[in-house]
């Protein structure tokens, strides 16, 4: 055991401060493995929210009122209902409801799978928002310009107001992935071994319930900081002089 593992044997033995995951090989390891969970977890949603919002914004510049309809209603039910609702749905209604259409056992996917798509879907209605009024600030005689050289609707879209609507949106879709990844505990609910589920693990076998809630809270401190740094980088390197302010 080494000078690091001791002095937190110490700090128990002494003061009562009990910090199992750094002095015992087990709970370090599950902890780990639950913030690995959440990391992934977090990562996953983002790239299909941030999918789920830009196809969202295309669908609701659509000339058929029925697909803005759909999109709307998809809008209006992920933003207007709880996740951890949203998340119960999914993990026991449209799984059973699936499982029993396609004749199979234990469910179609499981919790962490669940938990992807729940939380995705539920970003993703704010996203779809976010690049709507990005997309909107773009002038429309720039979209005019482009097709002035024969680029198509699709095309406009790709390689013009998208790009430059993603520059606008970006504060906005900062603090809706923050949000989203702190909204990953949610996933404790349908048992996802993610950070929150294997400290509820460890405090009830160990009784450091304290200890344990102090460590998630720097945990989630610490992801949530590199978060903000990322997406910080990001938008000063993909700024336009000029353009978004």
């Amino acid at each position: 055991m080494d000078a690091f593992s001791e002095w937190f044997l110490w700090l128990h033995k002494e003061h009562g401060v009990k910090l199992t995951i750094f002095y015992d090989e087990w709970d370090r390891g599950r902890f780990l493995w639950g913030i690995w969970t959440t990391i992934r977890l977090s990562f996953v949603c983002i790239i299909l929210s941030v999918v789920i919002g830009i196809v969202g914004a295309w669908l609701q510049m659509s000339r058929f009122v029925w697909v803005r309809s759909v999109v709307q209603g998809y809008i209006q039910f992920f933003r207007n209902t709880p996740p951890l609702i949203q998340l119960y749905f999914f993990y026991f209604a449209v799984d059973a409801a699936l499982s029993g259409l396609l004749g199979t056992r234990g469910g179609v996917l499981d919790s962490f799978g669940w938990a992807v798509v729940s939380l995705s879907f539920f970003a993703g209605a704010f996203n779809v928002e976010i690049f709507r009024a990005g997309v909107e600030a773009v002038p429309r005689s720039t979209a005019e310009a482009a097709e002035a050289l024969g680029y198509t609707r699709g095309q406009v879209y790709r390689y013009v107001t998208l790009p430059l609507a993603f520059r606008v949106s970006l504060p906005a879709l900062n603090n809706n992935l923050i949000n989203l990844l702190k909204t990953t505990t949610v996933a404790y609910a349908i048992a996802a071994p993610e950070t929150l589920y294997v400290a509820n693990q460890i405090w009830s076998d160990e009784y450091n319930v304290q200890e344990m809630m102090n460590v998630v809270w720097v945990v989630y401190i610490v992801l949530v900081g590199i978060l903000v740094w990322l997406m910080n980088r990001w938008e000063r390197s993909i700024r336009v002089p000029g353009f978004g302010r």
